[in-house]
């Protein structure tokens, strides 16, 4: 029972510690993001508070986090620029009203369980996936050391980079001398007494708000207002091909997130709940006026490698951020850039799966293509493409591969019967080759074809079997058709009644379903 207690302690007190780190990391981030998509900065902070408290406490992962992103922002963007055209100043409104059905969609996919198809996604897409999002999160470090597009001046560059490479040093060797305070917060602290004690002049949280046009980051509680956007049908056209990328966008980001802290904290999150709670955190983000969000894997990066693993890490980030916004805005304004520059450089080398480039050689070419094409389009283009276009590729590599499988053994019985026995997968993607595996015109008039080794997958599958009858019939041979599953045998029978004299029935039977075309349930 001690041991018990002391275990908890040491846990909640690396969840506080971790999450103090993560919610210094946020500050800049949210208000970048809420830059890059065109809303006051506090809008970014809002919203990182609401949906990393929101889904720490109802999610699905313990231990990930989730904020205000720029995968989500860069939509956003186009948004709010389209709001403010069709009603002047009133694009920030429109995003709101997005964020409410973007979270009944988020929330309908939970209900309807179908994060479980987070699996379906190829190990090669997950690679590809973790290393664009390190490529990202680098090159958007890159951005904290120019102004308008400049490199900064080299007297004011020189500093900047020898304090981000000092804390990405005491990162790394201050956990090995003491493990009581995460790497992250300690290096922050240290560089901030740096730079304030020793009057550096270098960029801060608030000259880098200042810097994008606002003010600071001191605000007060969130209100409640429901979006003031006509409620039109108009409304709803405009906002609706939004939400379902926002969507679509978050969830992806979120369960690929997941999945990853899962292989490292080598524990089980839970797709379908965490999709819910993303909904319901950006449906409050639509009522009390934050920018919505998704899981960070960054954040989560940093969160997990400072030993957060339970929900009161993600709490406490969330309300620190909060505090942060009520209370502690001039102390946090005066941490130095550099130091969570640093912070976030060393996630990105934790991040980025280096083993995958030892492993190019040694994978299937199929694979590496994957990795590579997923990566390029995750770091230059969009996250979700990125996944789908991987997924496609995966697909098409499995289908292709499936399809050139299928073989057919040829034997003769002794009353002159020609059997034709099948190998592999007959499907859509075989059927071309199945077909040449049969000489109609030259075979003799008994035909067997046995499908014992073979599992029909599809309708295609059957169509190709019941094309392949006919035109033996028409040619005056008899075809008998044996170890086909029940499911097969019914598919047939329905087609045309006078198959049940083709079919051979036997105990050996296999049993399994076919997948029917999606046109036979419309």
């Amino acid at each position: 029972m001690v041991d018990f207690f002391k275990k908890q302690t040491a846990n909640a007190k690396d969840d506080i510690l971790s999450g103090l780190t993560v919610a210094l990391a946020l500050v800049p981030e949210a208000v970048a993001f809420a830059f890059v998509a065109g809303i006051p900065p506090l809008v970014g902070l809002y919203g990182a508070f609401m949906v990393g408290l929101i889904t720490s406490i109802f999610g699905g992962r313990p231990g990930m986090i989730s904020g205000a992103t720029g995968a989500l922002a860069v939509v956003m963007v186009s948004l709010v620029k389209e709001g403010n055209e069709l009603a002047s100043g009133a694009g920030l409104q429109y995003l709101f009203a997005t964020l409410l059905l973007m979270g009944l969609i988020q929330m309908l996919f939970g209900i309807l369980r179908l994060g479980k198809f987070v699996r379906l996604i190829p190990h090669p897409v997950m690679l590809g996936f973790v290393n664009g999002l390190a490529i990202v999160i680098f090159l958007a470090q890159l951005e904290m050391f120019q102004v308008d597009g400049q490199w900064l001046p080299m007297n004011n560059l020189l500093p900047m980079l020898g304090l981000v490479g000092l804390t990405m040093a005491l990162m790394h060797f201050l956990p090995k001398l003491h493990k009581a305070i995460p790497g992250g917060l300690a290096a922050i602290l240290v560089i901030s007494g740096i730079v304030i004690f020793g009057g550096i002049d270098t960029e801060t949280v608030l000259s880098f708000v200042q810097a994008k046009g606002g003010t600071g980051i001191k605000g007060s509680l969130p209100d409640f207002a429901i979006p003031a956007v006509p409620m039109t049908l108009e409304t709803l056209k405009f906002i609706l091909p939004y939400a379902f990328i926002l969507a679509a966008i978050g969830l992806i980001e979120s369960l690929m997130t997941l999945t990853l802290v899962d292989e490292i904290t080598e524990t089980k999150g839970r797709s379908n709940k965490e999709s819910f709670a993303q909904g319901l955190a950006n449906i409050v983000n639509g009522f009390f006026g934050g920018m919505g969000g998704c899981a960070m894997i960054g954040q989560s990066m940093i969160n997990v490698n400072s030993g957060g693993r339970g929900r009161l890490s993600g709490i406490v980030a969330a309300l620190a951020l909060l505090a942060f916004i009520l209370f502690l805005s001039p102390a946090i304004e005066q941490i130095p850039i550099a130091a969570l520059v640093g912070v976030m450089f060393i996630v990105v080398i934790k991040t980025f799966a280096w083993s995958s480039l030892r492993m190019m050689t040694k994978i299937p070419k199929s694979d590496a293509f994957g990795v590579v094409l997923v990566t390029v389009i995750t770091s230059f283009f969009d996250l979700a493409v990125a996944v789908i276009a991987g997924i496609i590729v995966s697909a098409l590599v499995f289908s292709w591969e499936n399809a050139i499988r299928i073989r057919a053994r040829k034997r003769f019985k002794e009353d002159g019967t020609k059997v034709y026995e099948i190998f592999g997968p007959l499907f859509f993607g075989s059927i071309t080759a199945f077909n040449t595996k049969f000489d109609i015109k030259n075979d003799p008039d008994k035909i067997e074809i046995d499908f014992i080794e073979s599992r029909v997958s599809d309708h295609s599958g059957v169509e190709a079997i019941q094309s392949l009858i006919l035109k033996y019939q028409k040619e005056g041979k008899q075809v008998r058709l044996s170890h086909l599953s029940p499911d097969c045998k019914a598919i047939l029978t329905k087609a045309n009644p006078k198959f049940h004299n083709v079919i051979l029935n036997d105990v050996n039977d296999p049993k399994y379903y076919v997948m029917m075309d999606q046109s036979n349930f419309i």
